[in-house]
């Protein structure tokens, strides 16, 4: 089986989006921007979607969000003629390929999302040919079902917020995930809106579900140390990105508190990356998110080593690429799930984009032994919806 040609489309969403109001969910321009819908500059809009075909008349699917313009450049110009002709089987070769041609300017960021796109696809391409599906090419099932969690409790009005959790308790998810939406520009009060935030969700959940919070990078290390006694009460199962990306020392000094478990690793990348967070003994749980960390084929040696540390993985984001990772791995208790909603930041896209992914049954997903590769296709009458480049 060899290739025969890399097909990448940006989809650009054109139909109705919910605006964001101010202190929707912290991020790192608040410090600059001062809550001028700053949470806009995160949004993903746009996806770059990638199929490869072969002469077998097989096609593999991958997608990436983060980019997508500059990502389709990187795949069309530097990537796409290191595949055409290949056996997509040798996969670690053209991963090898991929990331050593565009090392001088590729080792992490948007380089790294198009190799993770492409690598996508190569493995859904493997699962069709080999007719079974990608979790069983990476190890088989560690689990009946994957837990998932509600990840959709942004900042809102209090009884919104209490509805809302309280949908996904009667739903049955035996954990959920808010964003915080306060940060340093708020000083003391915020803090207290923040953990309003917590105090309404933990009251309507009780204390039988698992309840995660999110700063999206962003808070700063003072500001992080001075709430986690805040949060302590309310018993977290982690804090998720209190800090930026780069501020490992940050991480490493609020996890030795020992106070609140500190998540993160969703804005690293490959192996390397995640080697130095764990011998720093800067996790407690890593988040790598498979379209971005360098595929399928990063994510399990990331997996691996997360592994002999006895550090949780609990990817990011929902998707099909997330979740046949999570069921190979015992190493992986659960996945994120964003439940279908209107557009508004913009993870939600895939439900508009894709046919076939699952939806959880008292708080679990389950993959279909019977489908081969990852189990996706594209919506093409939904894609009428977006602006199309190619």
């Amino acid at each position: 089986m060899k290739i025969t040609e890399v097909r990448t489309r940006v989809v650009q969403w054109e139909g109705k989006t919910t605006p964001l109001p101010p202190h929707f969910c912290t991020n790192p321009m608040d410090l600059v921007m001062f809550r001028e819908a700053s949470m806009e500059n995160f949004a993903f809009h746009g996806w770059v979607l990638v199929e490869i075909f072969t002469d077998a008349g097989l096609v593999g699917l991958g997608n990436a969000a983060l980019s997508p313009l500059v990502t389709k450049a990187c795949i069309d110009n530097y990537l796409r003629p290191l595949l055409i002709g290949a056996d997509p089987w040798d996969v670690e070769y053209l991963w090898q390929q991929m990331y050593r041609r565009t090392m001088a300017f590729g080792r992490t960021g948007v380089g790294m999302v198009a190799i993770s796109a492409v690598d996508i696809a190569l493995w859904d391409l493997m699962g069709k040919s080999a007719k079974q599906p990608v979790y069983r090419l990476l190890g088989g099932r560690t689990k009946k079902r994957i837990p998932v969690y509600a990840s959709r409790l942004y900042s809102m009005p209090l009884n919104e917020l209490r509805v809302e959790a309280q949908r996904y308790k009667d739903q049955g998810y035996k954990a959920m995930k808010l964003r915080f939406g306060w940060g340093p520009v708020d000083g003391a009060e915020g803090m207290q809106r923040n953990i309003e935030l917590l105090r309404t969700v933990r009251e309507v959940v009780g204390d039988g579900v698992d309840l995660m919070a999110d700063a999206y990078m962003g808070w700063t290390l003072d500001y992080a140390k001075r709430m986690l006694p805040l949060l302590e009460p309310f018993h977290l199962r982690w804090l998720e990105e209190p800090v930026i990306p780069d501020d490992t020392r940050g991480y490493k000094e609020l996890k030795s508190y020992g106070r609140v478990p500190i998540a993160g690793g969703e804005h690293e990348f490959t192996v390397f990356g995640f080697r130095e967070l764990l011998e720093a003994n800067a996790l407690d749980y890593i988040q790598f998110d498979t379209n971005r960390v360098g595929g399928i084929s990063q994510a399990r040696k990331i997996l691996a080593l997360a592994e002999s540390f006895q550090v949780p993985v609990v990817p990011h984001a929902g998707q099909m690429h997330n979740y046949h990772v999570v069921m190979a791995s015992l190493n992986s208790p659960m996945a994120e799930f964003f439940p279908q909603v209107d557009v508004e930041v913009g993870n939600e896209l895939f439900w508009y984009i894709f046919d076939g992914e699952p939806t959880p049954v008292d708080g679990c997903i389950d993959l279909d032994d019977n489908v081969a590769g990852l189990g996706l296709t594209v919506n093409e009458e939904s894609l009428k919806r977006f602006r199309i480049i190619e």
